[in-house]
């Protein structure tokens, strides 16, 4: 995956810059600690040109990930957010993902820094998890605790869990990991809130552990939109395998059926279930396609 070449821009501290020749902070708290903070965005082509979906939401996602560890957020976001249009305008993409981030500067003590910087790079990216139905395995590796670490904001350090889970995934022959909380319940998937579909009904994991998905909230306006019985509660890896269906979602990974969990395979064909439908209804909402029919 190539994600910028000689020519690619990005906005880097009020200016566009040539990725290539941007230049890292080696001595920064970010890169040694993890400590800052980023979100992720879509841009889609639609009929009314290229239109990021829920911008607003995102960049105040960042700005409260930011105050959440303690990095000055000094930006303003519809500053940022037009900056962000010019920047996919200036590298001739219609339809992108989009990556701010947010890092301090040089420091080697482990107090909070008070200088911050952010990037803002798009690339063209499919869907993260690819278009077919997915192989979920539970991992041994635990989400992270709430009295530990603040696991409502998306920073950078906090992905290490993600990525022990993801290899240890792609090591055992499947494509993503569920994660447990401390208590045992299903939490989600490395970096995708998790749905399943039992008797006509949607089951989520309620927000005390989970990481707050912007994508998740939108399905779960879907379900309400389309009168559709969702209940967030604590699920079981029971309760996972004994679903009639199952969907994970995010902004990178927009919204992919679950083939099987565990080795445990979902009877109910996808395109029959009411994940299916929520999905097709996704898709036409980010394009903003107006004509939508459901079909389960």
């Amino acid at each position: 995956m190539q994600y910028y070449n000689q020519n690619t821009l990005i906005y880097f501290n009020g200016e566009f810059a040539k990725a290539h020749s941007a230049g890292v902070d080696l001595f920064g708290q970010s890169l040694h600690y993890g400590y800052g903070a980023f979100e992720g965005l879509r841009a889609y082509a639609t009929h009314n040109g290229t239109r990021i979906f829920k911008a607003e939401e995102h960049f105040e996602r960042l700005k409260n990930s930011c105050e959440a560890i303690g990095i000055d957020y000094h930006w303003n976001n519809q500053d940022l957010i037009e900056k962000t249009y010019k920047l996919l305008g200036l590298n001739n993409l219609r339809s992108a993902y989009i990556r701010p981030l947010v890092f301090s500067g040089s420091n080697m003590h482990l107090n909070a820094d008070s200088e911050s910087s952010l990037m803002i790079a798009a690339w063209e990216w499919g869907p993260y998890l690819g278009h077919n139905l997915l192989r979920v395995f539970t991992s041994s590796i635990e989400r992270p605790t709430p009295k530990s670490f603040r696991i409502d904001a998306k920073v950078s350090g906090q992905y290490i869990n993600s990525i022990l889970a993801t290899s240890e995934a792609l090591k055992n022959g499947y494509d993503e990991a569920l994660l447990l909380d401390q208590n045992g319940f299903v939490a989600q998937a490395s970096s995708e809130n998790l749905f399943i579909e039992k008797n006509y009904t949607i089951y989520t994991p309620p927000l005390s552990n989970i990481f707050p998905g912007i994508t998740r909230q939108t399905v779960i306006d879907i379900c309400q939109e389309l009168n559709f019985d969702l209940v967030e509660k604590n699920l079981t890896i029971q309760d996972v395998h004994e679903a009639d269906s199952a969907f994970l979602c995010g902004t990178a990974a927009e919204i992919i059926g679950i083939k099987e969990v565990d080795q445990i395979i979902y009877q109910e064909e996808w395109e029959h279930t009411i994940g299916a439908s929520i999905q097709r209804k996704y898709k036409n909402l980010v394009l903003e396609q107006e004509n939508y029919e459901v079909i389960i």
